[in-house]
């Protein structure tokens, strides 16, 4: 199977190239800073790179024009502050790639016959009550005395989907993968992230620890790709994710028992939605 991943650079992308390659498939990544790797592969299961700036089209469109499938993951990383430059970044991005891809599906003579689109579990309301599925889950944004930035995430996701289903393309099948956290070995990843601030001693509850955690881990992401990619019956929005979410407070603890750290020192959320320890005081 012939696959170009758009954003295929970043943390995800890189474990989907990698694993799609030694199960045999071309994987192209389509990626900003590409331009030098542009050419064939230089060995087995590694994927050509092909530079493209994820907003207007150009000779990066070509490549997905006679390909089987298009996995688009681009957009601005969200582990960072939540200022409002940042949360442009994630919106433009995220929105302008989308389209993009659209419009080289949209022109291409032979066009992809499933598009996997990236999104986001975040997209959900924060509830206790029931799980959020795919027919009856409730969208986010508007539960009592949501803060500003948890709102603003919600928006930058449904305009993310949005910009998947105005895209005009009739014979290819469009799946939005509404993936939760991927645990994975990879630096850099969320796990690695837990794994730092828990081996600092920063491990604890956050705002009490009563909301879930949804989360899947990374081999597990790659089989949910590969199934979606083969199912023509599968369309639209696809939760992504293991069916046992945590509390953040068992999932803290479970992970400082593995490393034997003792302390998580717990933290309060302040109005912008950064995290603040107990006691530790604010610099």
């Amino acid at each position: 199977m012939k696959v170009v991943l758009p954003g295929g650079s970043g943390h995800l992308g890189q474990l989907l190239a990698r694993e799609l390659g030694r199960r045999g498939h071309e994987v192209t990544v389509l990626s900003r800073g590409g331009t030098a790797r542009n050419g064939r592969a230089s060995g087995l299961g590694v994927p050509r790179v092909v530079g493209w700036d994820g907003q207007k089209l150009g000779p990066w469109a070509g490549e997905l024009d006679g390909a089987d499938a298009v996995i688009n993951l681009a957009g601005r990383s969200v582990n960072c502050r939540y200022t409002h430059a940042s949360l442009k970044a994630m919106l433009d991005s995220r929105v302008d790639s989308t389209r993009a891809v659209g419009r080289a599906i949209e022109g291409a003579a032979l066009p992809p016959r499933v598009w996997l689109q990236a999104s986001t579990a975040t997209i959900y309301a924060h509830r206790f009550d029931a799980p959020n599925d795919e027919l009856t889950g409730r969208m986010g944004g508007d539960e009592p005395d949501v803060p500003a930035y948890w709102r603003r995430s919600i928006e930058i996701a449904s305009a993310w989907e949005d910009a998947l289903d105005e895209a005009k393309t009739p014979v290819t099948r469009k799946v939005a993968l509404r993936a939760a956290m991927v645990m994975g070995t990879q630096r850099g990843g969320v796990l690695d992230v837990l794994v730092r601030l828990a081996r600092l001693g920063l491990g604890g509850a956050i705002a009490g620890g009563r909301q879930f955690v949804s989360w899947i881990h990374e081999r597990d992401f790659v089989r949910a790709v590969e199934f979606l990619l083969e199912r023509d019956d599968l369309r639209g929005a696809v939760n992504v994710t293991a069916p046992a979410p945590l509390p953040q407070r068992e999932l803290m603890a479970g992970l400082r028992s593995a490393l034997k750290v003792p302390v998580g020192l717990p933290a309060v959320l302040t109005e912008e939605g950064e995290g603040v320890s107990r006691g530790a005081g604010r610099r």
